[in-house]
């Protein structure tokens, strides 16, 4: 009975239909996805290059930068290139198993976001509000356990998930009105019982989403209460600009995230709040922090000069090598 019960599930493909709105403009728009793609990878592993590369940058704040930059590649390369396809194709076909991982991956890297971001602001409240002790909180020790830790809890919790999603019997229609696989429209397709996996889904959101945005409202009304105690203007906009860079990418991102289960379920509207946090916001990210931080921009000046140093070395090298060998 439980076997037959569970043999049948029939859909072993599903059809993304992305942009069926686009069919005129479907080049430009893969093209400009394209290079949103190509400079969000190019723009985060810049970060990670650059953080790596200058010894004044070796601080807990952006040790989770770069965390939050290589978050964002995973992210962007989860949901773009298939994108790509589809919109070039006017709609593609994934197979269920690959529609699943892709699910499994969007969902993990979301939430690691959400984490990340949240250790970033208790970051920002030790050095704000407890600057005496700072060091000592957050050390190296500490940033690397916190980053581990979110990894494991995300990928754990999310699995649970995956494997519930993968029990369920689809038994069609197989068309997906989106251009990714998200769980809302997965289990509109399913023909099983979805109170249990909506009940599961709804932890996760409360777990991994709900309660890491209110530890950050908590940190940033200590921060704003402890700015507002320095005496000096000066002083109070050159506390408040050491955060303002993360409160920038905390707004944007949970503001589309909270639109998007506010807003009244319109399908355009969905589709392109989700186009924002999914392909927009990994755009954003290393931008807001590279224009809004001096320090991010006199580290990418030094390692431009050096390269720029390199590069004319070598080539003065190569031409006096190539004029001893003439005179040879």
């Amino acid at each position: 009975m439980s076997l037959q019960h569970h043999n049948s599930s029939k859909v072993t493909e599903i059809l993304l239909l992305g942009f069926q709105n686009l069919e005129r403009f479907h080049v430009i728009f893969f093209l400009l996805l394209l290079l949103i793609y190509c400079v969000t990878v190019c723009g985060n592993l810049l970060i990670l290059v650059v953080v790596s590369s200058s010894r004044s940058l070796h601080s807990p704040m952006y040790f989770f930068l770069t965390q939050l930059s290589l978050t964002d590649v995973l992210l962007s390369t989860t949901i773009t290139p298939n994108m790509l396809h589809n919109v070039l194709n006017t709609g593609s076909s994934v197979s269920f198993i690959g529609c699943l991982s892709q699910f499994y991956f969007f969902s993990a890297f979301e939430a690691l976001e959400c984490l990340l971001l949240t250790v970033m602001s208790y970051d920002r409240y030790q050095a704000i509000c407890n600057p005496l002790h700072y060091t000592l909180v957050m050390n190296l020790t500490f940033c690397i356990r916190a980053v581990l830790l979110c990894w494991l809890v995300v990928f754990v919790t999310v699995l649970m998930i995956f494997f519930t999603v993968s029990r369920l019997d689809f038994c069609g229609p197989n068309v997906i009105d989106h251009f990714f696989c998200d769980l809302e429209p997965l289990l509109e397709l399913s023909c099983s019982d979805t109170l249990i996996m909506k009940l599961e889904a709804m932890f996760l959101v409360i777990f991994l989403a709900i309660c890491p945005v209110s530890v950050i409202i908590v940190s940033y009304v200590y921060i704003i209460f402890t700015i507002l105690k320095i005496p000096t203007v000066t002083g109070r906009k050159k506390t408040f600009s050491t955060c303002s860079a993360h409160l920038t990418v905390v707004s944007l991102y949970y503001g589309s995230l909270i639109t998007m289960y506010v807003f009244p379920r319109q399908q355009n509207a969905k589709t392109l709040l989700s186009l924002f946090y999914t392909v927009v916001s990994p755009l954003l990210n290393p931008i807001i922090y590279s224009l809004s931080n001096t320090e991010i921009k006199q580290a990418l000046k030094k390692l431009m000069n050096n390269l720029f140093a390199v590069s004319n070395g070598n080539w003065i090298l190569g031409l006096c090598a190539s004029t001893l060998k003439g005179e040879k």
